[in-house]
Formats: C-alpha cells, sequence, structure tokens
C-alpha cells in the first residue's frame, strides 16, 4: 500500500511529465477518431481507442528520468516531438493512402513523393493545433526553472511495471475483439485500432527486423503447399485460348485511373472520349479492382508480371529485388521468344525500377535518359504523357519482334497538375479541387492514348498488336471522395466506396469482337487473362490469380489489408455489408471467405520473404 502511495506522490509532484502523458493521450484519441477516421463497430472498439495509447506514451515518456536521478525536462519536451511527429507522419500518410506507415516506407520515402506540392496539398492549417501542447510544455518548463523531481529506483520500477501492464492489457484486449489480430497484421487499421498507433509502430519494427530470417529457415518442401492450392484454383481454358497467339503485347499503365471516368461526363463532355470508342472494339472488365499495397505503381506491375500479392509493408521492388521470380517476361521469353522491354520517363532508379526489371527478366528498360525531357514538354512528376508516346514509338519501332512492352504514364498523378493550353476539358464543378483537376488530367491521358493508337497504325504495327489497358491505381483518395459522390451524383456509403477502387481494364485484340465482361477481378487476374489469350497455359506458373475469362465467381477479389469483395458480399473495415441492399449484413455471410484471403495472402508473403522460387527447376 505505501509503495502505490509513493508511486502517487510522485507522479502528482511530476508536472510536466504528467501533462506530457495527458496531453499527448488527449491528441492520439482525437487523431484517432478525427484524422484516422477508425470505425467504432462496438462498445470493446470504443474502450480500446480509448485505452491503447496510455500504457505506451507512459513508457515513452518514463525515458525521461529511467536513466538519470532526476526527471529531465528538456527530454519530455524532446519526446512529446518524436510522438507527435510520428502521429502526424501517420496523420499525412492516411490522408492520401488510407494507410499507415511503416518500416519499410521510410527507407522508400521518395516513391511515395517526399516533401513536395502532394504532401502540401495534404496540409491543413488546423494541423497547427497538435504543437499546442509542446508549446504549452516548453512554457511550462521555463517557468519551473531549475526545479526538478529526484526518482528513486523503486520508484521507477513501479512505473515501469504498470506501463508494461497497461501495454499487455492492451493486446489482451485487443486479442479478445480480434482473434486473428496478429496473424493478420496487414490489417492495419485493425492494428491500430486495437493496440494503438505507437504499440503498433512497435510491433512493425520487430516483424522488419525478423522478417529476413524466412529467407534462411526457407526450404523446398515450402513450395509444395502453394503448388497444390494454385492448380486446384484454376479452370479450363475458354473458347478464347490463344485467339492472340503471337502478337506483340504492349500494356499501359494507366496512372491513378479509376473506372468512374468511364463513359463519365463533365458539363456534357466525355472525360474519356477515346477510351469509350475503344471499350466498343475491345474486351471491357468492367468490375476489376485495385489490389495495391504501399506500392502503389510498382505493386500494379508486380502482380501483373509475377501473379503473387503486393508486399504489405513498402514495396517488393524495392524489398524483395534479389529474389527469383517466373515472371511475364521469363514465361514469353521461354514459350514464345519475346523481347521485353520497359518504357517510362522517370529516373531509373524511382522504386528501384533499374534493378528489378532486370531480375524479372526484361531486356531494356528505356527511362528518363533515353527521352528529350524538358521543361516545356513536363509536369508535376515528368514528361507529359503525349510526348512521352510520341517519343516511345520511335523506340518501339527499333524493338525486335514478337515484344512485351509495358509503356508508363506519368500526367494523371496526384495533385494532377495541368498546365491550361493542356487542358481539352473544363474543369469539374464538385467541392474538391483535386476532384476537379483530376477531370482535367484523365482526359488528357485518354487523349496520348488516342495519340499511341494512330501511331501504331501509321507505324504498321496494328494489327499484330495486343494493347492491355489498365488503369494502376486509385487516384482520389477517401480524404477527397466526397466530391467523387458529387460527381457520379452517388451516396457515400461503403459499398459505393468499394466500387470506387475499380479501375479499368481493356484488352484490344484486332479482329476480335467487342465484349464486355462483368465478372469481378483484380489486377492480380491480369497476368493469366493476357496468358490466355496467348494460348499459354499458366496452372504450372505459382500464380495466385485467375483467367478474367474463366474466373469463378465465388472467388473474392482479395486486397492486402485482408477485405474483400465476392459477387454478393463487400467485407470492409471488418464488416460484411451486402452489395444489394447495402446495409450490414451477419459477419457469418462472410466467414467462408475468410480462411481464403488469409491463406492466399500468407502463402504470397511465404514465397515472396521465403524466396521459395529459387527451389523451382
Amino acid at each position: 500500500m505505501s509503495r502505490v502511495k509513493d508511486f502517487f506522490s510522485h507522479f502528482l509532484s511530476f508536472k510536466l511529465g504528467g501533462f506530457a502523458i495527458f496531453s499527448l493521450w488527449i491528441k492520439t484519441v482525437l487523431v484517432s477518431f478525427i484524422g484516422f477516421n477508425l470505425h467504432v463497430e462496438s462498445f470493446l472498439d470504443l474502450l480500446l481507442i480509448l485505452f491503447n495509447p496510455v500504457g505506451s506514451l507512459m513508457l515513452l515518456i518514463g525515458f525521461s528520468f529511467f536513466f538519470f536521478k532526476k526527471v529531465k525536462g528538456v527530454l519530455i519536451v524532446l519526446l512529446m516531438g518524436i510522438a507527435t511527429g510520428l502521429l502526424y507522419g501517420d496523420l499525412l500518410y492516411f490522408r492520401f493512402y488510407s494507410d499507415f506507415v511503416t518500416v519499410p516506407i521510410l527507407f522508400q520515402f521518395k516513391n511515395v513523393g517526399g516533401i513536395g506540392p502532394s504532401t502540401f496539398e495534404l496540409m491543413s492549417p488546423w494541423d497547427l493545433l497538435l504543437l499546442v501542447d509542446i508549446i504549452l510544455a516548453g512554457w511550462l518548463l521555463k517557468k519551473m526553472g531549475k526545479e526538478s523531481v529526484t526518482v528513486s529506483r523503486r520508484w521507477k520500477f513501479t512505473y515501469l511495471e504498470l506501463s508494461v501492464a497497461l501495454i499487455l492489457i492492451t493486446i489482451v484486449m485487443g486479442l479478445v475483439k480480434s482473434p486473428y489480430l496478429f496473424a493478420e497484421s496487414y490489417d492495419r487499421e485493425q492494428m491500430v485500432k486495437s493496440v494503438g498507433p505507437y504499440n503498433y509502430h512497435l510491433y512493425d519494427i520487430g516483424i522488419a527486423a525478423t522478417n529476413p530470417f524466412s529467407h534462411l529457415l526457407a526450404s523446398k518442401s515450402d513450395t509444395e503447399t502453394s503448388f497444390k492450392y494454385i492448380k486446384s484454383t484454376k479452370k479450363d481454358p475458354s473458347a478464347l485460348f490463344g485467339a492472340a497467339k503471337g502478337k506483340n503485347l504492349i500494356l499501359v499503365s494507366m496512372e491513378s485511373t479509376q473506372n468512374f471516368v468511364i463513359n463519365e461526363k463533365v458539363n456534357g463532355k466525355e472525360i474519356t472520349p477515346f477510351l469509350n470508342s475503344l471499350i466498343k472494339d475491345s474486351f471491357y472488365f468492367s468490375n476489376i479492382y485495385d489490389q495495391t499495397a504501399q506500392g502503389k505503381t510498382s505493386d500494379a506491375e508486380f502482380m501483373i508480371d509475377t501473379g503473387l500479392y503486393p508486399l504489405s509493408s513498402g514495396s517488393a521492388f524495392v524489398r524483395k529485388p534479389d529474389n527469383v521470380y517466373k515472371s511475364l517476361p521469363h514465361i514469353l521469353r521461354k514459350r514464345e521468344d519475346y523481347y521485353a522491354a520497359v518504357f517510362h520517363g522517370n529516373d531509373r532508379t524511382f522504386w528501384n525500377r533499374e534493378m528489378m526489371y532486370e531480375t524479372l527478366g526484361y531486356d531494356r528498360y528505356f527511362s528518363k535518359r533515353d527521352y528529350s525531357v524538358t521543361e516545356e514538354n513536363s509536369v508535376n512528376y515528368g514528361i507529359k504523357d503525349i510526348p512521352f508516346f510520341q517519343q516511345t514509338i520511335s523506340h518501339l519501332e527499333k524493338v525486335p519482334q514478337p515484344f512485351y512492352t509495358r509503356l508508363i504514364t506519368l500526367t494523371n498523378h496526384f495533385p494532377f497538375l495541368l498546365e491550361e493550353g493542356d487542358q481539352l476539358i473544363d474543369k469539374g464543378s464538385t467541392s474538391e479541387d483535386v476532384v476537379n483537376r483530376y477531370v482535367t488530367t484523365v482526359r488528357y491521358e485518354d487523349e496520348a492514348i488516342k495519340t499511341l493508337f494512330e501511331n501504331l497504325k501509321a507505324n504498321g504495327m496494328y494489327k499484330n498488336t495486343v494493347v492491355v489497358l489498365y488503369g494502376d491505381h486509385y487516384g482520389i483518395s477517401e480524404k477527397y471522395e466526397q466530391g467523387v459522390f458529387e460527381l457520379l451524383d452517388q451516396k457515400d456509403t461503403p459499398v459505393n466506396h468499394a466500387k470506387l477502387q475499380q479501375v479499368p481494364l481493356i484488352i484490344h485484340v484486332p479482329g476480335e469482337e467487342a465484349r464486355t465482361i462483368e465478372t469481378n477481378g483484380g489486377e492480380i487476374d491480369i497476368r493469366p487473362t493476357i496468358l490466355h489469350l496467348l494460348g499459354i497455359e499458366s496452372k504450372d506458373t505459382l500464380s495466385f490469380g485467375h483467367s478474367l475469362f474463366t474466373r469463378r465467381e465465388d472467388h473474392p477479389v482479395i486486397f492486402r489489408d485482408g477485405d474483400f469483395i465476392t459477387e454478393k458480399y463487400v467485407f470492409q473495415d471488418n464488416v460484411c455489408y451486402s452489395k444489394k441492399s447495402e446495409e450490414p449484413v451477419s459477419e457469418s455471410l462472410c466467414e467462408p471467405f475468410k480462411e481464403t484471403v488469409r491463406k492466399e495472402l500468407r502463402m504470397s508473403d511465404d514465397i515472396l520473404y521465403g524466396d521459395l522460387m529459387r527451389f523451382l527447376e
């Protein structure tokens, strides 16, 4: 009893530290509710969000006296700054990516925009309120002068024990709420809601530190389960198998292009007039979802080339460039002797492409140094799409045939900047200026793709070339989605939010009859769909994708955070919704698909972290 009394007497005299813990707790809870918009589905959710920061904040502020005889006031203010900086970093990242910062992202900072127009677009004057408690702490420190509190060893241990106990209680409560909490650690919103942002970051550091051991402990037998599972999910080919056999293959990565722009108008004018016309002469897949994670464009490339899911944390392009892959360039070279090349008007090192493309088996990477890039023909992230395609054609004409090439556009990139002279359509008139600008950059991209087709026809390549156009990832993040709902005259509902994650997929095979295919699918299904058209069997390629011509409707479209979509249901933020009623339904209706989701994400991660393809012949 005397020990507890001694603890609280010290704590009450510990003015600055007590203020720091209380203010950081208030700030963290407010950011969790307002900034991260954590969904509260039960009283336990509310209790977790309120309780989970306390133990970790006590432990953090404790470093101001754990190793000293007296409390170091300056160190308390510094620790407050570190905690606030971490919280604000998460907040800025969440505003665009609807996700939380991970350790690998810190090592690929320049690939997510660095500090530039994109970052400043995400900032708000209200963010300055996050500094108020730090300023007050500095004032309190100055007022205290040389006043300091001597801390006994016994009190330090009591404080440490209480801090750790509160953290353990938080973890136990989190496991009560989500029994698969750590097995589904890729669901970072669930992690943050359950254990708090600070404990989540500690866990993330631990995972990053232990992942390298997966490679050392892996063996050939680890691939057998994945092979058996993948073969069991494949279906027999359709009548279109081999419809494009031997043809050249061009993939156009349409930066930040979402499916809602297709056949949509602004002030009576089509946003994508060329793509709309192309759909009438192509295979158009109208229900394809963005499955990228923190690697965004590089994740889309990775899924298409490898048939594996992206990493939950960071980009495989940056983290796993030394792995062995059975990639699309490897398959096409082995089966049909295709030449493989990538065309992109950006720096070679961006997303570590120079190294990863070599690993994936590409013969040539045409990057910024291969283009004439000037101030006049550039905007935002690099060369504009029209001059990019115009210059690419001259390179493409020299590439050996048959070829497999990927052309990566740039102009339609957040924050969607474009000179007035290049704006071929009026801006939108929604309440979100980002959405209004997005309309103009998508329209410009559409015109650029038109020039690509015109040039292919002019140089005689068109008739012998399959062109696959796909949106690489969303462009309008959840922060700005209200503007899209205004544009589409839709309500902001979870099901409509899920639909906004759809990206266009158009496969143009000259001479083939147009068809709109409404099968649910994702970017991971693009590779087997291409192989299907080229007449290449994909059952033995260790891919989690399915040909969209034969894909089973009862197989879920899986997202990297553990959410998924089926023919009837949307599982989002740990809530099961009916597509038809758009209302929450019994979680038991989504339960049968959850094991499939966990299994596929786990197997894909095992392949990547263990580099299991090195054991294949």
